[in-house]
């Protein structure tokens, strides 16, 4: 029997992080990933975006009893697309493969407002590693735009509700990656600095 599935293309590659089950790994044509800030959240966090030109490794993951809604609800704020014919992966037959997506409208420009927290980025980047290996974890960084977006290094409070703790190889491929990029790191949150 086919069954729908989703595009995961950040913390869903971190199979520590959900349930959802069984995951393949996959690759998206025609997106590319990048960090969004939007009205309806603190801090920044993942879309993709339209790029013909684009191809975007990840996973795919069952829609959870076949129920769109719920997945919908799950991921509010984000409005789905079908990328079927886009997504090549070896989980046999699908009935559907969605990618969820930040409409453009609803984006803000990056600032210090919206950061991109740290403990949410180092599960991200330890699926990859965990999936992809160190090359396909700093594949993430130059596959992905946004990193104007300020970083708030939340290590030793972790903000994302669904932070692990990270060896000292991943701690390095995060630093290494952001070092990289040149991307501003803060050390403590805006509303602090305002006070």
């Amino acid at each position: 029997m086919k069954h729908p599935y989703f595009f995961g293309y950040g913390s869903l590659v971190n199979r520590r992080t959900h349930v959802f089950t069984p995951c393949h790994r996959a690759r998206v044509t025609g997106w590319r990933r990048a960090w969004c800030a939007t009205v309806s959240r603190p801090q920044a966090f993942l879309t993709a975006i339209p790029d013909a030109g684009a191809e975007t490794l990840g996973l795919i993951a069952p829609v959870p009893n076949d129920d769109w809604a719920a997945l919908d609800a799950r991921e509010e704020g984000y409005g789905r697309h079908d990328a079927t014919a886009q997504v090549v992966h070896e989980a046999g037959e699908v009935s559907r493969i969605a990618v969820y997506s930040i409409a453009e409208e609803h984006r803000l420009p990056s600032s210090t407002e919206h950061p991109i927290l740290l403990s949410y980025l180092d599960v991200v980047i330890q699926g990859f590693a965990a999936e992809y290996g160190a090359e396909g974890a700093r594949g993430f960084f130059d596959t992905t735009a946004g990193w104007e977006t300020p970083i708030l290094n939340d290590r030793d409070a972790p903000l994302y509700p669904r932070a692990q703790t990270l060896t000292g190889d991943e701690r390095a491929l995060v630093d290494e990656g952001l070092a990289r990029l040149g991307c501003r790191v803060l050390t403590e949150r805006p509303s602090a600095r305002r006070a």
